[in-house]
């Protein structure tokens, strides 16, 4: 689908900002950036890296699909700027929902087990709140990743091919 019509300059495509889509997407790159900072924050092992890495590399992406979507400029994509719908659903809801859901079940699960040291009066360093703070933020953000790739269907299925 083409893109707004082309300018010299780059500019705000402010429709896009006021969108369904553009809201969602500072939803999500907020509170991505929440949870990998949260968890970069900390000290972590094991498999909270491939929860930070997922955060990260899907923060990246979307953060990449919103300053295309935003300037209007998504048809200098070569192969998926003609695609672009189709893009964001596929990165919403197999990327966006798929990653986030699995790293906050990780997170989650890390929570569960430092749960012990959320005791009044246990002296220790504790990363329970920091982990159960990371998983909160990565269920919303998946949930929002699930909104905007449903909103994206939805306008796949009537036939719509533009992501405003």
């Amino acid at each position: 689908p083409p893109g707004p019509p082309a300018r010299g300059s780059l500019s705000l495509h402010r429709a896009y900002l006021r969108s369904p889509l553009g809201l969602l997407r500072l939803g999500q790159l907020a509170l991505g950036a929440a949870f990998w900072v949260t968890v970069a924050a900390h000290k972590y092992e094991g498999a909270a890296h491939f929860a930070l890495f997922a955060a990260v590399l899907v923060w990246l992406l979307t953060l990449a699909l919103f300053g295309l979507s935003l300037l209007g400029r998504w048809e200098l994509v070569p192969w998926l700027g003609s695609r672009w719908l189709l893009t964001n659903l596929v990165h919403d809801l197999a990327l966006g929902v798929g990653l986030y859901a699995a790293a906050t079940g990780i997170m989650g699960h890390k929570a569960k087990q430092r749960s012990f040291c959320n005791l009044p009066g246990y002296s220790q360093h504790c990363l329970y709140s920091a982990y159960l703070s990371a998983s909160i933020c990565g269920g919303i953000t998946a949930c929002l990743y699930l909104f905007s790739g449903l909103y994206c269907l939805s306008r796949r299925c009537q036939d719509q091919r533009d992501i405003i």
